[in-house]
């Protein structure tokens, strides 16, 4: 197997083994012919290409020159390695540091090798739970290689997986096409997102080695956090236990005061980003999606029930309910400011990182318009 950016073996993680269990683990997806799975593909790839139009017109953000980055149609394997190259870019800096810590302690080496086994096996397990629930993602900040190119001016590439997309609108029982072109749209405009505001992946990957760099966690215990997240995967948890932590998720473990304020950041950012995506999805899709209110309907309340027992403690655990939040605080908050002062006053927020609303903001709404379209005016 390719290695995953050359000593993938080395360190805290050992990202081969990530990728193979990941792989080795991941569930079947449904069940197509190889003539459907090449039409499913094609079709993805059509919509991917028509929703730039139709983003861009809708959003007013963008010009033909700007979306560099290459659409990636991926399988459940392909959606893993994707995103450990990129975790493993955007961890570099924490685990070099962890794995030095170590080093300097008795036996460190042995352990070393050892953990990074053991966490490689772990956070595969989690990928592998992870990969059978993602339609789309933009993905920023792994390295460009021949299996993930990039775009051109280092931006990055949007991934549509299509396996799940079919899952979903199975099971939902959705027309098929409407849907495919629905999810199309919101991914469409996570690719505008980055491919017009040129500084946002230098802010966001600022904010997230800040947040790194405050840590200060012992590395057995970053391990033990991967460990208990992998064990409920695994139904290995004791009844009740996952309550113990008081509910925290992974992120919430780890903080100290600064990355709280770091954290918060973050969190506005993504509730901007995503509640954008959805508020594009439903303003674009009545004019190009004919069935988007039952589409729209049905996927809320999936979104929302989640599904076992297993999956709300994963969902917690990981800090997924956090991501539900976002959807739908951010999407309010889109929906406010564009009421108050339209597109165009909206887009301000993309002018630079100090437009960008707080957390305050994305909950008070009226608070970021007084803030931003006052000081312009003033």
């Amino acid at each position: 197997m390719t290695s995953i950016g050359g000593a993938a073996s080395s360190g805290m993680v050992d990202w081969n083994l990530a990728v193979a269990t990941a792989t080795r683990l991941v569930r079947p997806g449904p069940e197509v012919s190889r003539d459907e799975a090449r039409a499913v593909v094609a079709e993805l790839r059509r919509h991917a290409k028509a929703s730039e139009e139709h983003v861009r017109g809708f959003t007013r953000m963008g010009t033909d020159d700007t979306h560099d980055t290459p659409i990636l149609v991926v399988d459940r394997p392909g959606w893993v390695r994707a995103n450990v190259a990129g975790f493993r870019e955007i961890l570099k800096p924490l685990l070099d540091k962890m794995q030095e810590r170590r080093g300097s302690t008795p036996g460190g080496a042995v352990l070393g090798a050892v953990g990074g086994k053991v966490t490689g096996v772990e956070l595969g397990m989690l990928l592998s739970f992870l990969s059978s629930r993602v339609l789309g993602q933009y993905e920023t900040f792994a390295p460009a290689t021949r299996e993930l190119p990039a775009g051109a001016n280092g931006g990055g590439r949007l991934l549509l997986v299509a396996p799940n997309i079919v899952h979903v609108e199975r099971e939902l029982d959705v027309e098929p096409h409407d849907f495919r072109l629905w999810v199309c749209l919101h991914e469409e405009t996570h690719r505008t997102q980055f491919s017009a505001v040129p500084w946002l992946r230098d802010h966001l990957e600022g904010e997230i080695q800040s947040f790194l760099g405050e840590t200060d966690v012992d590395p057995m215990t970053f391990l033990e956090r991967i460990r208990e997240a992998a064990q409920s995967l695994a139904g290995g948890r004791p009844e009740g236990e996952e309550e113990d932590d008081g509910g925290r998720s992974l992120v919430e473990l780890v903080q100290t005061p600064a990355q709280r304020e770091i954290l918060a950041r973050l969190t506005a950012v993504m509730s901007l980003l995503e509640g954008h995506a959805d508020f594009v999805m439903d303003g674009v899709g009545p004019e190009v999606v004919s069935s988007v209110a039952e589409i729209r309907e049905k996927f809320q309340q999936r979104r929302a029930k989640g599904a076992s027992r297993l999956d709300i403690a994963l969902r917690k655990l990981l800090g997924l309910d956090a991501k539900l939040k976002q959807y739908r605080d951010g999407e309010r908050f889109v929906r406010a400011v564009v009421d108050q002062v339209g597109m165009d006053g909206f887009n301000r927020v993309w002018t630079s990182p100090n437009t960008l609303p707080t957390k305050t903001e994305i909950a008070k709404p009226a608070d970021w318009v007084a803030r931003v379209h006052r000081k312009a005016e003033s």
